[in-house]
């Protein structure tokens, strides 16, 4: 480690030169200080260089180890008059390039302490949640690939602000990880899922997500034990879904911790598989009864000439040789399913098969017994036209400024530095009175998918307003 940040100041050194001075915050922090620099295009250019510089690979005593950066750009005076504003606003444009997906760098906006301080108002009212009751739990079935029958339902957490409405499981989940507030909210979904299961048919299963950190606790067997002896539901009806992020500092309580789950008799599923570590050493000895494919490789795997399908038939075909299920995420159109069904996959969750629903309808729907009809468009998707757009997302009362990547007659995808949540109903606004509704199909990342409720004929788009002379061009600055 001290190697590496001592490689780290020697490359930032070089890349800065006689312009300036560097200098160790702390931890994996540096300050770059220049003065009377205050063009933005050759802060800009540097900013990529350092970025390009530090980002290239270290040998470090025989090993190759890779890093990245994120850049936040304060200037003086339009940014600060003093040391410590100077650095607090170059700290919160750090963290708006961190929130756009890391590799990137940022120039300080006065929206950014708008949001801080809006992102401790959230804090706030995320720490009085559970005793005000303000969460909600919604059920997504998971149907068999071959019968069409709800095998069971994946339980997904919601948060209905009193004010701002619906708040997007994106922010409010890694704020609750980051405050301390995981555990206790993962304890109450827990408990409330198997309360609810237990008013199902025996053979309907309930999944719930179970973060890295609840994963640590020492305590969460016997909350799961808890959870499962208030309900009266059979452990083997229980699924807990696991992230590969739990194998990242992995030790023998990690060994420990599957052995004790397993005793009880609860299901383990490895959720998001292909998308994080991918390691294959731990799938040898974690007891996991299920593979759950990422949504990213199942949408658009059909489409003539995608290597998805590949992927998905690969990972299918490992599941089987450990003799565990698969389940499908995401799917949403038909084919998507004719080709699940193709590959092997023995289960399929998507809105193709039902949308996340309140516990109440979910019970309704298993007490039928009657398979569920694929309701979808038979076509992955409309061809896409890629543009770079401004645009207003309107989410209920907020605003949020994003970037229009690319737009067909179906939906569109974008980027911001908050991105609204998945289901959430949105306007795009694209000036000149024209305005697209739609929903949140899928977030990534600071990218999203939105779905218009309508088809949108492309070249009826409006065209982007021109710039003039003196217009703030610090988009100009930005890698692309």
């Amino acid at each position: 480690g001290d190697s590496l940040l001592r490689q780290v100041a020697e490359r930032l050194t070089r890349e800065v030169g006689e312009r300036g001075r560097v200098g160790r915050l702390g931890g994996d922090e540096f300050n770059v200080v220049l003065p009377g620099l205050v063009d933005r295009r050759e802060l800009g250019a540097l900013a990529d260089r350092i970025i390009h510089s530090v980002s290239q690979p270290y040998v470090i005593e025989g090993s190759t180890i890779s890093i990245g950066v994120s850049i936040g750009i304060a200037i003086a005076p339009e940014h600060g008059d003093c040391a410590d504003s100077l650095v607090r606003n170059a700290d919160l444009a750090l963290y708006a390039a961190k929130a756009a997906g890391k590799g990137v760098f940022r120039f300080f906006e006065n929206a950014m302490h708008a949001d801080a301080k809006d992102r401790r108002l959230l804090e706030t009212d995320l720490r009085h949640v559970l005793r005000d009751k303000g969460l909600a739990i919604v059920y997504q079935p998971v149907v068999s690939a071959r019968t069409e029958q709800i095998v069971g339902f994946e339980a997904l957490l919601r948060w209905n602000h009193p004010t701002r409405g619906p708040v997007s499981p994106a922010m409010f989940i890694p704020l609750a990880e980051e405050i301390g507030l995981i555990g206790p909210i993962g304890e109450w979904v827990l408990r409330t899922a198997c309360l609810e299961a237990a008013n199902w048919p025996e053979n309907i299963r309930v999944a719930v997500n179970i973060s890295p950190i609840q994963f640590a606790n020492p305590a969460l067997p016997t909350i799961v034990l808890g959870a499962l002896a208030a309900s009266g539901l059979h452990p083997g009806r229980l699924e807990l879904e696991i992230t590969e992020s739990v194998f990242l500092n992995e030790t023998h309580a990690t060994d420990e911790m599957f052995a004790r789950l397993s005793g009880i008799g609860v299901r383990l599923a490895l959720d998001d598989f292909g998308t994080g570590y991918s390691s294959l050493g731990y799938l040898k000895k974690a007891p996991f009864t299920k593979i759950k494919i990422d949504q990213s490789f199942v949408r658009g795997a059909s489409i003539p000439g995608n290597r998805n399908a590949a992927i998905i038939k690969a990972i299918v075909a490992l599941a089987e040789t450990l003799e565990m299920e698969t389940t499908a995420e995401g799917a949403e159109t038909q084919d998507e399913v004719a080709l699940i069904r193709s590959l092997g996959c023995s289960h399929i969750q998507g809105y193709i098969f039902g949308k996340p629903m309140p516990g109440e309808d979910a019970c309704h729907l298993v007490q039928r017994g009657q398979p569920i009809a694929p309701q979808g468009f038979t076509a992955s998707r409309d061809p896409r036209t890629a543009i770079l757009r401004s645009a207003v997302l309107h989410v209920g009362d907020r605003k949020l400024n994003v970037r229009v990547r690319n737009i067909s007659a179906g939906g569109l995808m974008a980027e911001s530095k908050m991105v609204p949540g998945e289901t959430d109903k949105v306007e795009v606004e694209f000036g000149e009175g024209q305005t697209l509704v739609g929903e949140v199909r899928w977030t990534t990342g600071g990218r999203f998918g939105i779905k218009f409720d309508q088809p949108f004929r492309v070249d009826q788009l409006a065209p982007a307003p021109r710039k003039t002379a003196g217009t703030d061009r610090r988009t100009g600055s930005r890698a692309h």
